[in-house]
């Protein structure tokens, strides 16, 4: 026996038919638009960002930074911020902080002093190597990528945490903004006790402990200034050590027939390093190049003997004597 369907029963079930393949095929086209995702870049703070401000600190310069942003379902936004080559046992703060005008801020800084919780406000502890930690914004993927205005700050877990010194952010830019990396350059220079190595005449006489030695490093930065950080290994607890830079001259025009400048040269390296008993440092932002420094400028690296009365005349009381950045 065959069944005719009449014209309206047909009709309702071709309208179901219908349906039911446009409404699987939209939610079918839903579920497969995935949820995006972006990482962004960040190096120390050279200049980069803040030209006039770079990083002023003893923090090692190789340190790569990734922010990774992964959108939600609920329309958040996941934050993950991976720093390596930390320092072990250093709290590093991390910060999103609204861009703003300079004249509305009560220090003058580009941006709101106090930090965006909703964005990013989180600390890492560094382990000596690779960590990373996460916070959900409450802004969508969208707008930080594309409308947030902000900047993305990590504090140098060695000095006091400051949201006004842009010289003690270790890290510094637009927040989730691809960033200019730059390939800055950066040279060691070990030198070892003052025995009479340069001048024979001029090897130490004293009672320091002869475990004694230094290193300068010399940090490419932004606009041709250089960032000079001397480290000072064995030092004896709680003795200041004055260290200069002092400019090579003839010996014939110097008041005491010294073979250098006796001003030290503040332009290059001019800071008094405080004795830990271990490695204590001091950094200065010069405004000479890296190039300068390394190749073209003619001084001499000393740093004196904490335990006599400072004398720039006399040599044997410098405990580290040497060419500068050679």
């Amino acid at each position: 026996m065959t069944f005719k369907l009449s014209f309206p029963i047909k009709y309702l079930i071709y309208s179901i038919a219908i349906f039911s393949v446009v409404f699987i095929s939209s939610c079918s086209e839903d579920d497969d638009i995935p949820l995006q995702s972006k990482t962004f870049q960040y190096a120390l703070h050279n200049g980069q960002t803040v030209p006039s401000a770079p990083y002023a600190g003893v923090h090692m310069p190789n340190l790569p930074v990734t922010l990774l942003l992964e959108e939600l379902e609920n329309g958040n936004t996941n934050i993950t911020v991976t720093i390596q080559n930390t320092m072990d046992g250093e709290t590093y703060h991390i910060h999103a902080h609204d861009a703003a005008d300079t004249a509305s801020t009560p220090n003058g800084t580009p941006y709101n002093e106090s930090p965006n919780g909703d964005v990013l406000t989180q600390a890492l502890m560094g382990n000596g190597g690779t960590v990373s930690i996460s916070q959900e914004a409450k802004k969508s993927f969208g707008e930080l990528t594309s409308s947030y205005e902000g900047f993305f700050v990590i504090h140098d877990p060695l000095q006091s945490i400051s949201t006004t010194d842009i010289s003690t952010f270790v890290v510094v830019g637009s927040f989730a903004r691809d960033q200019a990396m730059v390939n800055y350059s950066s040279s060691t220079f070990q030198y070892s006790f003052n025995t009479g190595q340069l001048v024979s005449a001029f090897a130490y006489i004293g009672t320091h402990n002869n475990s004694l030695s230094a290193s300068i490093r010399v940090d490419e930065l932004a606009e041709n200034k250089s960032r000079i950080t001397v480290h000072i290994m064995n030092s004896m607890n709680g003795e200041t050590y004055h260290t200069h830079a002092h400019d090579v001259a003839d010996p014939a025009t110097t008041p005491n027939g010294t073979p250098y400048n006796e001003s030290p040269n503040a332009d290059v390296f001019v800071v008094p390093i405080e004795g830990n008993g271990e490695t204590s440092a001091a950094v200065a932002i010069s405004p000479k190049s890296h190039d300068e420094i390394t190749s073209t400028y003619d001084g001499f690296f000393v740093i004196h003997d904490p335990l006599q009365t400072i004398t720039t005349v006399d040599p044997t009381t410098y405990i580290i004597l040497g060419s500068f950045a050679r």
